[in-house]
């Protein structure tokens, strides 16, 4: 945190850690700050023995409705000490200021440090009625489906229907389009070609299809034959006849000649 202050007075307090379960952790959030929220309870104090650790809710918790479980929730969890390594670990608390308009100098957010983790602990509920209603409830839950079939009395529109997309209705008015088309015989439409290419010598496929009112893939299959596809510049996309079709070239040049 930039432009913060750190509170380092409490820094040698010793602080358990303690993993809750998540129905007691939702009752803990909606606990007001003034509110008595449970008891450590420590028994078997026997030099060389771990002592037994014992975490009990008060009623008053107990009775708050949670976000997201109202269900009753076990009071008493055994609290288990668990593996903690050397690792050096502190608990922070962090208070933001608010902007004031009118102060001349804002006040700073303020980092304080709560203490040291000294000991790491899991919380384990009894397994006594209500904790066994509980899991039996939740096994219950996770087997209902995400999806399910449901009976509607009307009709529910609750989108509205769009057109349909350019494409599909480019793509239909072609094929509409070349479904009429009927093809003529081959040597007729190499005629139209033939005829064709000796006002121009490039010709684009769309071109050719106004002029011979053919199916594309028909007289692509044709062009194929006679022309030559062109993919460089300057005339690109661009069909012309093979050199063994450009008769008029020839008569041209004896004219010339």
């Amino acid at each position: 945190m930039s432009g913060g202050s750190l509170d380092v007075s409490k820094a040698g307090n010793a602080l358990w850690l303690v993993k809750v379960p998540k129905y007691v952790a939702d009752k803990w959030d909606n606990a007001p700050g003034s509110l008595d929220v449970g008891k450590i309870k420590v028994t078997n104090t026997i030099p060389g023995k771990r002592p037994d650790i014992s975490l009990h809710l008060s009623e008053a918790v107990l009775c708050l409705d949670g976000e997201k479980n109202n269900e009753p929730i076990p009071k008493s969890f055994k609290l288990d000490v668990s593996h903690f390594t050397s690792q050096t670990m502190v608990a922070l608390s962090e208070h933001r200021m608010s902007y004031n308009p009118d102060a001349v100098v804002q006040e700073t957010d303020r980092l304080a440090i709560l203490g040291k983790i000294s000991q790491k602990l899991e919380c384990r509920p009894i397994g006594d009625k209500v904790y066994m209603d509980l899991k039996k409830e939740a096994i219950r839950k996770a087997h209902i489906p995400t999806r399910q079939v449901q009976k509607l009395d009307k009709v529910v529109q609750n989108f509205k229907p769009i057109s349909d997309h350019k494409h599909n209705i480019e793509y239909n008015e072609k094929k509409k389009s070349e479904g009429k088309k009927a093809r003529d015989d081959k040597d007729a439409v190499m005629a139209m070609l033939f005829k064709a290419f000796e006002k121009h010598q490039y010709y684009n496929i769309k071109d050719l299809v106004t002029l011979t009112k053919q199916p594309v893939v028909y007289l692509k299959e044709i062009l194929k034959e006679v022309c030559n596809y062109n993919l460089k510049h300057p005339h690109k996309n661009m069909w012309e006849l093979k050199p063994e079709y450009r008769h008029y070239k020839e008569q041209e040049d004896n004219e010339t000649n």
